[in-house]
């Protein structure tokens, strides 16, 4: 009996509780709404954590454009500085300075700004081999190649490497045919007492020509402080033409040398020498920045040994067509009703 009144005594108070909350069992409801409120509250923050680690928007960048290196301004010629190119003559010609005068009598058939004093380039390479052969030196001596040969002026670039072994004939033939830098400054190099005293006998050598408007400062003429005038030039010609050694290694068309296993080609930088209608006997091209395209020649035209000087030649081949140009003017293909007195 004592076990049935204490489960009623449960019972009632059960009851009575059920009652006090509204017929439901206080706990069940609590319970509920609770993980309802969590589960809310999770989702909330599970929310606000994929916000957080939401990657954010890129930001739309501007295409960029590639900065292109500006062009470094074109060097003036001296000529183009001395306003030598506005110079009108009856020809036409390309080259601020001409000058074509007869070996024979010294008459000036031509003439344009003959006294204007500029860059030579390597015309100067003439003086080089017109100083090595006044001076004697064997030529059958082997002169080396070394880093003193490489330009570091212009930064031109040479086949005959450090190292090159070659005879001193070998390299004035390479100096005076293709222009080869290295091998006049090999030259220069291996004359007795250096290089110094190699440009001291070349403006000597100048001097006593009386080409008193030149001056020398290397062999190879890349510095543009070799400079000189078409006159002086014109001398120059005269006196290397002189030798027979000068007039074959400038005027030959190629040549081939022995570099260790290898055999090099070297062709003549100027054409002409191939040309059936030029019988030329001595030549030399030049070309630096400063100086812009130069020639000399001396070649015989209509009969006459003649000298021709072109310095200061806008165009990479316009040096050789204002040599044509004064070709056929002297040989008489041009009509000559079409040109004024040439001589300035």
């Amino acid at each position: 009996m004592g076990r049935i009144r204490h489960w009623a005594r449960c019972v009632v108070a059960l009851t009575a509780l059920a009652v006090g909350t509204g017929g439901m069992l206080a706990p069940v409801q609590v319970t509920a709404a609770t993980a309802a409120k969590t589960s809310t509250a999770k989702s909330t923050q599970q929310a606000q954590k994929k916000k957080k680690k939401a990657p954010a928007k890129k930001k739309s960048r501007k295409p960029q454009t590639r900065k292109t290196a500006r062009a470094a301004p074109a060097v003036l010629s001296y000529g183009q500085k001395q306003g030598l190119r506005a110079t009108p003559d009856p020809l036409s010609l390309k080259s601020s300075v001409a000058l074509v005068v007869d070996q024979d009598s010294g008459e000036v058939i031509f003439s344009k700004n003959p006294q204007a004093v500029l860059p030579i380039a390597s015309i100067t390479k003439l003086m080089t081999a017109l100083v090595i052969i006044e001076a004697e030196l064997p030529f059958d001596e082997v002169l080396t190649v070394t880093q003193d040969d490489i330009d570091v002026v212009k930064g031109t670039q040479s086949r005959l490497r450090v190292g090159t072994r070659l005879t001193r004939g070998e390299m004035m033939h390479l100096a005076l045919m293709s222009s080869e830098n290295r091998a006049a400054h090999a030259l220069g190099r291996g004359y007795p007492g250096g290089l110094p005293a190699f440009i001291k006998a070349m403006n000597s050598k100048a001097q006593e020509l009386g080409m008193n408007g030149t001056r020398y400062v290397d062999p190879t003429g890349l510095s543009s402080g070799n400079q000189s005038t078409a006159r002086d030039l014109a001398v120059l010609v005269e006196a290397a033409y002189e030798y027979d050694l000068i007039r074959t290694l400038s005027t030959s068309p190629e040549h081939y040398v022995a570099v260790g296993p290898r055999e090099l080609r070297y062709r003549n930088s100027n054409r002409l020498v191939l040309s059936p209608q030029w019988s030329i006997g001595l030549q030399k091209t030049g070309y630096i920045a400063e100086a812009a395209g130069c020639l000399v020649m001396q070649a015989e035209l209509a009969g006459r040994k003649l000298i021709m000087v072109l310095l200061d030649s806008a165009g990479h081949y316009s040096r050789i067509a204002d040599a044509e140009r004064l070709r056929h003017w002297i040989t008489g293909d041009a009509n000559p009703a079409t040109f004024a007195s040439p001589v300035s």
